[in-house]
């Protein structure tokens, strides 16, 4: 199963964002118990590409294992060979979106505006990240896919397990699940059970 058809099946992409990623691992192994086995490591913490790797070698396929945070083609083709099997950027940018075409890998492109989300999937993103999703919530999810119903828009940013089932409903093809999901305390203070219980809860939300 390639990653597109990955987290179509699996629903929610987890978002590791951290400030390094020493424990990226046990992270990643809490986030599997719990149920949800596509993670995002995002570049803004140190480390993220080492981290992804170790994480692959560890994992091998009960995790599908992808970069965030990218601004720049030359991060994603970094992050591409350290062995992220896809690529999600927080806004429109359609450079890192031709780099990952060009190396058949997947692009999650992030936009907000019709115009914005429509270019991320002219441009080759498969799945298109809504963000911020909690501006509009899922009323303008349901909006926008109107008249652009075969948009797969992937809302995150104030998701949680709460109004996960209501996004689904309005449209979403998967969610991005950040600080709802790995809370960094719980990573600070080694409490990965908190992180698998977050998971579980995500996981059956959207089932």
């Amino acid at each position: 199963m390639n990653p597109t058809e990955k987290i179509l099946q699996s629903k929610i992409v987890a978002i590791v964002r951290l400030d390094d990623y020493d424990q990226a691992i046990e992270v990643a192994r809490a986030l599997v118990d719990g149920g949800i086995d596509v993670l995002e490591f995002t570049l803004t913490g140190k480390g993220a590409v080492a981290a992804i790797g170790r994480v692959r070698a560890a994992l091998g396929a009960a995790a599908c294992v992808g970069v965030g945070s990218v601004l720049r083609p030359e991060e994603a083709v970094a992050a591409i060979d350290g062995g992220a099997e896809f690529v999600v950027t927080p806004a429109l940018r359609t450079s890192v979106i031709a780099a990952c075409v060009n190396r058949n890998v997947l692009a999650l492109a992030g936009g907000l505006t019709p115009t914005e989300l429509l270019e991320a999937h002219e441009a080759g993103a498969a799945l298109v990240k809504l963000f911020p999703a909690r501006l509009g919530g899922p009323n303008y999810l349901k909006d926008v896919l109107a008249p652009l119903p075969f948009l797969k828009l992937v809302p995150t940013g104030g998701v949680s397990a709460a109004n996960a089932r209501e996004y689904l409903a309005a449209g979403a093809a998967a969610l991005g699940i950040g600080g709802n999901l790995v809370a960094k305390q719980a990573v600070a203070s080694g409490a990965f059970e908190q992180i698998t219980s977050a998971a579980r809860e995500c996981a059956a939300a959207v089932r």
